[in-house]
């Protein structure tokens, strides 16, 4: 900085910037308010149909998180500039202190373009010999003024690269980074630095000092927007590549770091994905080009001619943790499957695409998989990230006229003709790939990378990551999620052993069943011609097909996860569901030959028989396992019944976007204070134990016989219909008892349904007595 910018000095113009901001910083407060109590809420309240389930309350809700983070960056600049201007005026005024005490003492301060100089106030003739005379006072007020200029020249620089940084973070829009000052928004920059020139350094020449300070410092900065993304810049793609690889070769790296450090390896890959993950949201033009360039080099090997693991097999592994941008995912995921393609023959040796030496790096710290597909550590990444999880799968994996497509399957030909078809990356991935197969330290055979296609799944159906229950702000399904969905069902319909050999992967099929109940119970209620006011769907429903749904539902419920999600789910939603429509008892049927309660108990008929027959059917799945192994395994469903009961209330989330407000949630009605009341005593039942509900009743009986889990049933459906007309005020014995018998009806139908959709085998023997 300029002696003379800073002695003359006009801070006016900064004093009322920083008012500004301070006003700004208020009224945006005002709005964010505004937006999440008044919009947000109310479009979660609302009750949305067609478009604008699909757009408009997900688009209110964008906003209001828009205000937010308008908020926050106002917010964070305010300080920045409040911080600054009150420094600049600290040296403003130790300037002119400064120079005042070097005139008492007859020095000048003479200022030019470039520097100072500081002289003795004398006659030109004179001067020379008297700052010689004086030397030592000049001296000391030069390097004291040049002191005061640096301090505020570090403190102007910080300020512009803390601010050029927060404003490139979001190319549209505004940036969620926070800071409650400039010194630490300007440290975490300053150390982002520092840690990336560690990571830069030769694997050999790092040390356990060097590693503990990288770790602990992605660690102290884990969802610091600035520090993540000028630490990925300034590390640079290839030595990200690098830097991970050589830790993890035993070929490279310094053999103190295996020695000393491998237990701390896992939150080294944890803390360093994180970062990585939340630097790809940032829209700098360095970390576009940070992206574009990994792509590029994911199907490389990373020491180039020298080998080593390719790109993409480094990289993806750092996607198990974190919150990646949409569009790089998918633009990683388009170029991992082209090279998945490439090595495989267009999937035909899928197990040796991507091969692993005896002396390879052991890529992946995180599980005992070793790292080496490069499928498995994204397909973690997408269970984080749904939208992109929902494109990736929609993807086309082979053209059908691809003359190099290996797969043939039987056509629609009368002459049962097997032609090449198209393959979706869902159905090369979880049709036809050839995983590539490890063992765990025990020989166990491990399915790491199935086990995440199943998590990818179940993000890219139900619209928020996997593991998660919807929420309130959870969009309603979209077209491209119903579809998925809908391919799903009907692939493992097809060929139930795809899902019941990998029975690891029913817990999401059961969360994703659970979530879809709407368009469940519509497929199992074929022929309604008012469908959508009898089972309301908020967004896109999935167009299920009844056999197909029963041999899915049979399937899941073979496992004790996927039978207590769809358990939880279908009596969250029958429940929910019985409650609105007696608040809307015209809702569905008002048939004016009968009166509303004759109508009414009708609707509620067709609910609980719906209600009935999916608990037939995954109760026969589970059945049917209980014969196979005996009591070992029907105590396991009971285990983990017991083991979900720490939902709690937010069970009932399952199925119908419920858990924190009322609301029309994905794929399902729930409007008007339903939330919270029925569907929470019904789901309170069933998690509060395993055996018995707050009454007594028994719940669920041994799973081997199928008429305790029918009692068990209709006594639950029978509460359902009770307590939902309770709470709106409506109680009626008549329907209640009606809704006991349609449940046990709808319960002995899915007997013949799971007995013709499976052509009598792979079923219990109380269903083989049907014949």
């Amino acid at each position: 900085m300029e002696l003379d910018t800073l002695r003359d000095a006009n801070f006016t113009l900064l004093d009322d910037a920083v008012e500004d901001w301070s006003t700004l910083v208020k009224s945006l407060e005002g709005l964010k308010k505004d937006a999440e109590d008044d919009l947000r809420k109310r479009a979660n309240n609302a009750d949305w149909a067609g478009v604008n389930a699909k757009v408009s309350k997900e688009f209110i809700g964008k906003t209001a998180g828009e205000f937010a983070d308008a908020h926050t960056q106002a917010k964070s600049i305010y300080k920045i500039l409040s911080d600054t201007v009150g420094e600049l005026k600290g040296y403003h005024r130790q300037l002119v202190e400064a120079i005042e005490g070097g005139r008492k003492k007859n020095l000048t301060v003479i200022g030019y373009e470039g520097g100072f100089t500081v002289t003795t106030n004398a006659p030109p003739e004179a001067r020379r010999a008297m700052d010689q005379d004086n030397k030592g006072d000049i001296t000391a007020l030069r390097d004291e003024i040049q002191g005061i200029l640096d301090k505020a020249t570090e403190s102007d620089n910080s300020a512009r690269t803390v601010l050029q940084a927060l404003a490139d973070q979001s190319e549209m829009g505004f940036s969620d980074a926070g800071y409650a000052d400039r010194d630490s928004a300007a440290e975490a920059l300053k150390q982002a630095d520092q840690l990336a020139a560690l990571a830069r350094k030769n694997p050999d020449d790092l040390t356990v000092k060097d590693f503990d300070r990288i770790n602990a410092g992605l660690k102290k900065y884990t969802g610091d927007d600035l520090f993540a993304e000028r630490f990925a810049t300034a590390l640079g793609p290839k030595k990200t590549l690098e830097f991970w690889a050589g830790l993890s070769d035993p070929q490279r790296g310094n053999w103190e770091l295996g020695r000393d450090r491998l237990e701390q390896f896992e939150d080294l890959q944890r803390n360093l994905g994180t970062t990585l993950a939340n630097a790809t949201q940032s829209d700098t033009a360095a970390m576009a080009d940070w992206k574009r360039t990994m792509i590029d080099i994911g199907d490389k090997p990373i020491y180039g001619n020298h080998g080593g693991p390719m790109g993409f097999q480094v990289m993806s592994n750092l996607m198990r943790t974190g919150d990646y941008d949409d569009r790089f995912l998918t633009d990683y995921g388009t170029k991992l499957m082209a090279t998945e393609r490439k090595f495989t023959g267009n999937g035909e040796h899928a197990n040796t695409a991507w091969h692993s030496g005896p002396v390879a790096p052991r890529l992946n710290r995180i599980g005992e998989d070793s790292g080496a597909d490069a499928l498995t550590g994204y397909l973690k990444g997408l269970s984080n990230s749904p939208d992109a999880a929902t494109d990736f799968f929609n993807q086309q994996f082979v053209a059908k006229d691809d003359p190099d497509n290996p797969f043939e399957r039987d056509s629609d030909d009368k002459n049962d003709y097997k032609g090449k078809v198209s393959l979706s990356n869902f159905q090369y991935l979880f049709e036809e790939r050839d995983w590539p197969q490890e063992t765990n330290s025990k020989g166990d055979d491990l399915h790491t990378g199935q086990n995440n296609l199943a998590l990818a799944l179940e993000a890219a159906t139900t619209g928020h990551p996997a593991g998660e229950l919807p929420t309130a702000d959870t969009p309603a399904h979209n077209e491209g999620q119903a579809r998925l969905m809908q391919n799903l069902i009907s692939s493992v319909a097809d060929d139930p052993s795809r899902l019941t050999k990998n029975s690891y992967m029913s817990d999401s099929m059961g969360q994703m069943a659970a979530e879809y109940m709407p368009d469940i119970h519509r497929a199992l209620h074929p022929g309604t011609e008012r469908e959508d006011q009898l089972f309301p769907v908020a967004g896109a429903a999935a167009q299920l097909n009844e056999t197909d749904t029963t041999r899915f539902l049979y399937s899941v419920g073979r496992n004790p996860e996927g039978y207590a999600a769809i358990n939880l789910g279908q009596h969250s939603y029958t429940t929910s569901l019985m409650q609105y429509h007696f608040q809307h008892p015209d809702m569905y049927l008002n048939d004016p030959n009968f009166s509303q309660d004759e109508n009414l108990k009708k609707t509620i008929e067709d609910i609980a028989r719906v209600g009935g027959e999916i608990e037939g059917t995954i109760g026969a799945g589970r059945a049917y396992e209980g014969e196979i192994e005996g009591g070992k395994k029907d105590a396991d469903y009971n285990s983990v019944i017991e083991e979900i009961g720490t939902w709690g209330g937010t069970a009932v989330g399952i199925g119908v976007g419920l858990g924190t407000a009322p609301l029309v949630g994905p794929g399902g009605v729930v409007v008007g204070g339903v939330a919270g009341t029925a569907a929470d005593e019904i789901i309170g039942a069933i998690t509060g134990g395993a055996v018995k509900d707050s009454s007594g009743q028994v719940i669920y009986r041994n799973g081997q016989d199928l008429e305790g889990t029918k009692d068990s049933t209709y006594t639950l459906i029978e509460t359902a219909a009770k307590k939902a007309g309770e709470n709106v005020g409506h109680p009626s014995p008549m329907i209640v008892s009606a809704a006991a018998t349609a449940a046990e009806q709808g319960f002995n139908n899915a007997g013949k349904n799971v007995h013709d959709a499976l052509d009598g085998e792979g079923i219990p023997r109380q269903l083989e007595k049907e014949d």
